[in-house]
């Protein structure tokens, strides 16, 4: 009994401990009904952020809010882009592009509505913030707080280089 423990104890603490460190590939809809490849997003050194988030979420809208404030500055000194890929169920997608629209937003906004991303990334929470260059996750942080922008523009600075 006590192997089978330490057994599920191991097994459940592995899982958790590792984050998928690569982006999947898999097709995702724009806010235009085009289809996107994922992993075409970040090739060729191009440094992406990828924000998960919902119309429901306020930490996700304040988040996306806070970087929309300095995100011109950051493309002209990093050249870094964002994709907001909201995981608005098909009852609440057509939230998305009204209140991208309202809220002067100047990302990409894809749309990931059967949370299947979600999922490959094993994000129970969101808003889920990765940076990603050549498909490899590089940095990944869940929620927001105030100020944790600056954090990810110091990441941002650091694998731009």
């Amino acid at each position: 009994m006590k192997t089978l423990i330490t057994l599920f104890l191991t097994l459940s603490i592995s899982s958790l401990s590792f984050a998928q460190d690569v982006l999947p590939n898999m097709q995702m809809k724009t806010l235009d009904g085009n289809n996107i490849q994922l992993e075409d997003i970040s090739k060729d050194d191009q440094l992406v952020v990828i924000s998960l988030w919902a119309t429901w979420c306020v930490p996700c809208k304040n988040e996306l809010d806070a970087i929309s404030e300095v995100y011109d500055d950051w493309i002209d000194e990093t050249n870094v882009k964002l994709y907001a890929i909201s995981v608005d169920d098909s009852r609440t997608v057509k939230r998305v592009k009204p209140l991208v629209s309202g809220k002067g937003w100047e990302y990409e906004i894809l749309l990931d509505t059967n949370s299947d991303l979600k999922r490959q990334l094993n994000a129970p929470t969101i808003p889920l913030t990765l940076l990603v260059k050549n498909n490899k996750i590089l940095y990944r942080h869940s929620g927001y707080t105030p100020g944790a922008e600056d954090e990810l523009y110091e990441k941002i600075q650091e694998f731009s280089k």
